[in-house]
């Protein structure tokens, strides 16, 4: 069987194991992020009090960090539950939401990343060039033009070498990689960027994966292709219609999705070139 073919069982996996995610999220999302989980299969939690979160992270089959709506008390919650998920063998995903719009959310990224030992960081091309001080724009917490700078998979390839993690970088195409092997994934649809949460869910469904396989790399690969092929579904089964219909559908789609298996076409593996993804 191949890595291809194993990815393709874990919605199903998803759905018979039904892991908890643990979310220390942001309030725009958490609404969506919940409904996202349940529809995939999982069991979404939100836990943000410092006084349970170290608690509820040892129970978890994967704890998600994102950065969204940031607070000192934030950061707190988030290094309690990280040290506690590392100390249990729970896999720790990181979505340095507007990591570079402003100096507080760069140091909140990089705080977290020097005190928690995180298996996957998932953002646009504009957050993780921050994270790795590679200054890139960004407006509010929406990369402004990255994509284009570079091929993803090279920024990505550096990042996790510098982060000692597997990366991924959600755009047009979406890439992941541990720095010496990745996947480009095509699929998805524009209209993701017209709901708000979109890219939060993306990551709490990466971690519901990360629960079912302790490959990070293939999880996550697993993940964004999954993602993307309920988006495409999403859209035509809207019929083609606005966000408000593409929302609806969209979570149909997550709930239906383990009778539609992600094509292989639609998942590209690349082996890193020696020289590429280090930072000089």
């Amino acid at each position: 069987m191949t890595a291809i073919s194993e990815m393709q069982l874990l919605p199903q996996e998803i759905k018979r194991r039904r892991p908890l995610v643990h979310n220390i999220t942001n309030v725009v999302v958490t609404n969506f992020t919940a409904n996202g989980l349940l529809a995939i299969g999982a069991s979404p939690v939100m836990a943000y009090a410092r006084e349970e979160v170290a608690d509820m992270a040892k129970m978890a089959g994967s704890l998600v960090l994102n950065l969204g709506t940031l607070s000192a008390e934030l950061v707190e919650a988030a290094i309690l539950a990280g040290r506690s998920a590392n100390q249990h063998g729970v896999p720790v995903l990181l979505d340095p939401v507007g990591a570079g719009a402003t100096p507080f959310r760069t140091k909140a990224a990089l705080e977290i990343l020097n005190n928690v030992r995180v298996s996957l960081v998932r953002g646009n091309a504009a957050e993780v060039a921050n994270l790795i001080g590679e200054a890139a724009a960004i407006k509010g917490v929406d990369a402004d033009g990255m994509e284009e700078a570079e091929a993803p998979i090279d920024l990505a390839a550096r990042a996790a070498h510098r982060i000692g993690s597997v990366v991924a970088i959600s755009g047009r195409e979406d890439v992941i990689t541990d720095g010496e092997t990745g996947y480009v994934i095509h699929g998805g649809h524009p209209m993701l960027t017209r709901v708000t949460g979109t890219g939060c869910l993306l990551t709490s469904v990466m971690g519901a994966f990360a629960a079912v396989d302790s490959d990070i790399l293939k999880a996550g690969a697993a993940g964004l292709a999954f993602y993307g092929a309920a988006a495409v579904r999403a859209y035509a089964a809207a019929g083609k219609r606005g966000p408000g219909s593409f929302q609806t559908a969209f979570l149909d789609a997550l709930a239906e999705m383990d009778q539609f298996p992600v094509a292989e076409d639609a998942v590209i593996r690349h082996k890193i070139p020696a020289g590429r993804g280090f930072l000089q």
